[in-house]
């Protein structure tokens, strides 16, 4: 868990820190989104390919390999002089970070009997579910209180104390034997494809809305490239004897739902963890420090109820666990969705907190249901897989949430404006108190009325905008009732099976 939590945290807390890093490196802040853009691209490439690469090195070996790259290029991050080399530094951080997820579960699945997994996974969870939480805040403080480059100094003390661990405690399973490079034929085509398909994704559903879409013809390029590598390499690894990724996992039902449930997941829990402080930044007026502790107790949370779900998992089918939580965190979304900019901290930190104990009741339900049918040899390729789903899905979810975010202040600006007419009494009587309130205040009269227009029109922006966030936790609350019809199709996984109950 160690370095799943540095890795996890690691995609958020650079969010808050990119203007002062643009401010440091003479760069613009558009230029900066690349420090995460490029962590994303090379995350998402390495993501599906932990098997291969684990049945080259050894999977531990492999495993310290990635823990260790990702500490020291976190140094060099945090010492880099140039943006070109800071994102150069980022690249490799997320060649390390992409395989530690998979990796860490694939070891999890099978380091423990069948009845503890489900505790396991949960403890697991902690840090993969509460580190995007805590990441915001976090960075927040240590931008305000030291430098940006200790958001990646952080993580050198997590990764050396990971290292010492892992070297003493995990050990390859016998199954797992290593193979030669010389007897493995090396897949350059489904690689190639794999890196071009999933480097084009990310870049699209990062710099989409900043360009405007596909009215952009560098978005439209990347888009073509996506579509064509995506296809291409499902095709040709299908027909791979020894494959970069094993699409043949898709074959297991469970898997597959399990599968999109956590892309929906992904997109909803990343969606709207990025919409939230948001809101409560450019509405509200939060320090980032303030808007991080409103997301705060919605970990803690988390925390409490993971060890609660991991118990329930021997009693409860992992499904109906997973309906509850779907239900409860789209209670939390809907309540969101009801904001108003009159709402107090303690209003916006209980939408959070319900919203987050259905949370609890997702990752590991859906992690047991994936890996309940799936070989032991071929858990490393599975992991892969549901781990890239969860982060695509993310980087979706953000996408999305800024992209709704835009035209929809822009539809209900449109919408109010119209009401906003000479023929509209409420409308005249407010412009003429604010120019009253105004020329009484010192301002002449045809200073005071032009000064009332603009007091007019700036709370209209604020309303159309209170809107828009409003659409934006509705539909990620909609969308997230997706997820129970796919629990019904899911085969019945009894509830004392863990993520590898292969015994029946």
């Amino acid at each position: 868990m160690l370095a799943t939590f540095m890795e996890v945290l690691d995609t958020s807390v650079a969010n808050v820190a990119l203007p002062h890093i643009a401010g440091s490196l003479s760069a613009s802040v558009e230029e900066a989104t690349w420090v995460l853009t490029s962590y994303l691209v090379a995350n998402a490439i390495i993501l599906p390919m932990g098997g291969w690469f684990s049945m080259v090195f050894g999977r531990k070996r492999f495993y310290m390999i990635c823990v260790a790259l990702f500490t020291v290029s976190s140094f060099l991050c945090g010492i880099a002089p140039s943006l070109g080399l800071l994102i150069f530094f980022r690249v490799l951080q997320g060649i390390g970070g992409g395989a530690l997820q998979p990796m860490a579960q694939a070891i999890l699945v099978e380091s423990f009997p069948r009845e503890k997994q489900g505790m396991a996974m949960a403890v697991y969870g902690m840090g993969v579910v509460v580190a995007p939480v805590i990441g915001p805040t976090l960075g927040g403080w240590i931008t305000d209180n030291l430098s940006w480059g200790w958001i990646f100094f952080i993580n050198i003390p997590i990764g050396a104390l990971s290292l010492l661990l892992t070297a003493d405690v995990i050990h390859d399973p016998p199954y797992l034997v290593r193979r030669s490079l010389s007897s493995i034929k090396l897949d350059y085509i489904g690689f190639g494809l794999l890196a071009l398909g999933l480097g084009s994704l990310e870049i699209v559903m990062d710099e989409g809305q900043r360009k405007d879409w596909f009215g952009s013809n560098f978005i439209v390029t990347f888009a073509v490239i996506m579509v064509f590598c995506l296809v291409a390499v499902v095709v040709w690894e299908l027909r791979q004897k020894e494959p970069v990724i094993d699409f043949h996992v898709l074959k297991e039902r469970n898997y597959t739902l399990a599968t999109v449930s956590m892309l929906v997941l992904g997109f909803v829990l990343y969606g709207s963890t990025a919409l939230l402080p948001l809101f409560l930044q450019t509405l509200l007026g939060y320090t980032a420090l303030l808007s991080g502790l409103v997301l705060s107790p919605g970990g803690i949370a988390i925390c409490l109820c993971l060890p609660a779900v991991g118990f329930l998992l021997r009693k409860v089918e992992a499904r109906w666990l997973v309906v509850f939580g779907v239900t409860i965190s789209t209670l939390g979304l809907m309540r969101m969705a009801h904001f108003t900019l009159d709402i107090d901290l303690n209003t916006a930190i209980w939408g959070r907190v319900v919203q987050s104990l259905g949370l609890a009741f997702l990752f590991v339900p859906i992690s047991v249901v994936a890996f309940a049918r799936i070989p032991k040899e071929r858990t490393n390729y599975a992991t892969g897989l549901f781990n890239l789903a969860r982060n695509i899905g993310g980087s979706a979810g953000i996408a999305a949430v800024t992209t709704m975010l835009a035209r929809r202040a822009q539809y209900h600006q449109n919408v109010l404006v119209s009401h906003l007419t000479p023929m509209d009494a409420p409308y005249r009587n407010m412009l003429n108190h604010a120019a009253a309130a105004i020329h009484a205040g010192g301002a002449s009269a045809p200073d005071a009325a032009v000064r009332a227009h603009g007091m007019v029109y700036g709370m209209l922006l604020k309303q159309a905008n209170m809107l828009a966030f409003a659409d934006a936790f509705w539909v990620m609350g909609i969308l997230f009732l997706a997820v129970i019809p796919l629990m019904l199709f899911v085969k019945r996984v009894g509830p004392t099976s863990g993520p590898a109950g292969m015994g029946h």
